[in-house]
């Protein structure tokens, strides 16, 4: 979902996907979702956290099957991608 959004509210083609679309809606100099109220550090960090969540959360996923049976770190899982939307949306 996370993906998704960031494409819709980016405004990127579909054919951008994972970590390469994050990098493109939160680029730090020309991201059409980089703040750039924020430090260009702050914007490149920015970038580097959704690029991360997505190649560590989503893309395992979707490569090959993995075992998530730990209910807590589920939840956290399901609050890091809410907390993501939440930036997205803003």
């Amino acid at each position: 979902m996370v993906e998704v959004r960031v494409r819709e509210a980016s405004g990127l083609a579909a054919t951008d996907i994972g970590t390469l679309v994050m990098r493109r809606a939160f680029n730090k100099d020309n991201g059409p979702l980089a703040d750039m109220g924020m430090l260009p550090a702050e914007r490149e960090a920015r970038s580097a956290l959704f690029a991360g969540a997505i190649g560590s959360y989503k893309n395992p996923q979707s490569h090959r099957q993995v075992d998530l049976d730990d209910p807590d770190e589920a939840a956290e899982i399901i609050m890091l991608a809410n907390h993501l939307l939440r930036i997205v949306d803003a």
